[in-house]
């Protein structure tokens, strides 16, 4: 399950998403996941996922290496349905003892699901066609405006590139470690809930030994090259839109004016 986590990995290709310049994906991202809370019917959620599978298709990232990225937060997932499911309040259509399942607590439920799955996908579909560094570059170019009220932006750009850059480096190294251990006898899946929090304590302790050993050996390694942030730094590879980035944002915002529109007129499509 540690090698099913997608987001932070890029996915080298060579198709038009994987051209598109970074600004254009992360700007296209936040309207997708706009559209995804604005939306309330069903034909929505369907037209938002016929986007998101064409787009997966312009990628050509293989849809199974996506989709895997489900299973590591398959927790999380029930307990948002659960809790959406048993503490809704509304018109009852079972119950079992104190438990109550009402129709508003499906319709939240099933609306949290599908939410939840189009925000993985499309962040995962974001990191996996987009390189650490130019996802560092469209970051602070899309934050630019901040500068204006003294915000170091190239800084927080910086500290999200970085984080998300350890994120596959930091799921190799728990497998590893995890191996390690059960090549010595741990056992990770017996027991009550305890006995496993116990168990990744031998996983837990060498993991953030590792991980701040990493982060002492990057900050010697930008200060030994006189990294002073952003200040008069330049671009080896400027960011310059093209054409057909500009018909990426014309389809976002197309995307996002049929969300506004279909949750203002409710068309034509009954809601949950």
């Amino acid at each position: 399950m540690i090698r099913d986590i997608t987001i932070g990995q890029y996915y080298q290709g060579d198709s038009i998403l994987h051209k598109l310049d970074p600004r254009v994906k992360i700007i296209g991202t936040i309207i997708f996941f706009i559209d995804i809370f604005i939306i309330n019917n069903i034909c929505g959620y369907a037209l938002m996922a016929l986007f998101l599978a064409m787009e997966i298709k312009i990628s050509k990232v293989p849809f199974s290496f996506i989709v895997k990225g489900l299973k590591s937060v398959i927790i999380i997932m029930l307990f948002a349905l659960a809790f959406n499911l048993f503490l809704t309040q509304g018109t009852v259509v079972f119950s079992f003892g104190i438990l109550k399942i009402s129709k508003e607590g499906i319709r939240m439920a099933v609306q949290m699901l599908f939410r939840l799955i189009y925000l993985i996908l499309g962040s995962s579909l974001m990191t996996l066609t987009t390189t650490p560094n130019d996802l560092t570059d469209g970051l602070e170019r899309v934050m630019a405006p901040l500068k204006l009220l003294k915000v170091p932006v190239h800084e927080i750009a910086m500290m999200m590139a970085i984080a998300l850059r350890f994120i596959p480096i930091l799921i190799e190294e728990t497998d590893k470690i995890m191996k390690a251990q059960l090549a010595r006898g741990a056992d990770f899946e017996s027991g009550s809930i305890i006995k496993k929090a116990k168990a990744m304590v031998p996983v837990l302790v060498p993991l953030f030994i590792s991980a701040f050993r990493r982060a002492n050996d990057l900050a010697m390694a930008m200060e030994a090259r006189c990294y002073r942030g952003g200040e008069g730094r330049s671009k080896m590879k400027p960011l310059k839109y093209k054409g057909f980035d500009f018909t990426a944002y014309f389809i976002a915002i197309i995307m996002l004016v049929i969300a506004i529109f279909s949750k203002r007129f409710n068309l034509p499509f009954e809601n949950f």
